[in-house]
């Protein structure tokens, strides 16, 4: 919507599971150009866009919590900690045998969280779709002590930036 381009949103099913050593950087690539794929094969003349966000704790990966005891653990390990969201995205088209891949890395601080603040906030948001369970578009901002990255949209999950600059690579015309 942002960009004012017409877009379809299909849902790829791929299995998100993170393979036993891979980094979060590697499985963020891995999901993000599966997912375009999937999307692309069913839809071989369409310019299609994967994208996918890993929350990086020294090298662990955190992905979608899916419910709220685990999004409760997840932040209070968030809790005072510095965080990469590592939002990979990919743009390909069968038709035209294009395909781009990026990574964008945001670092997050979060502040010293309280328990009282971790179930207001998953009360209110209920971000268990979100990688690290933080959603930073909303109240999730509370949460966080700085941001800092090339691309201020990638950690709200699609960096921009980098998809706008794949789709001129790809003849889109953005404007």
């Amino acid at each position: 919507m942002r960009l004012k381009c017409p877009f379809d949103v299909i849902a790829p099913h791929v299995d998100e599971t993170a393979s036993t050593g891979e980094s979060p950087q590697d499985l963020a690539r891995r999901l993000a150009l599966s997912k375009a794929l999937a999307v692309a094969h069913a839809h071989p003349k369409a310019l299609v866009i994967g994208s996918d966000q890993v929350a990086n704790l020294k090298g662990e990966c955190l992905g979608k919590p899916g419910n709220h005891a685990k999004a409760v653990l997840q932040l209070r390990k968030l809790s005072g900690q510095i965080v990469y969201f590592e939002t990979a995205v990919s743009v390909i088209s069968i038709e035209a045998g294009f395909k781009a891949q990026e990574l964008v890395s945001v670092k997050v601080k979060f502040r010293d969280l309280q328990d009282s603040e971790i179930e207001s906030y998953l009360r209110a948001e209920t971000p268990y779709d979100c990688a690290g369970s933080a959603k930073s578009e909303g109240l999730g901002i509370s949460l966080l002590e700085f941001i800092q990255s090339d691309d201020p949209t990638a950690l709200i999950g699609l960096p921009l930036i980098s998809t706008c600059n794949m789709l001129r690579l790809a003849g889109f015309k953005l404007n």
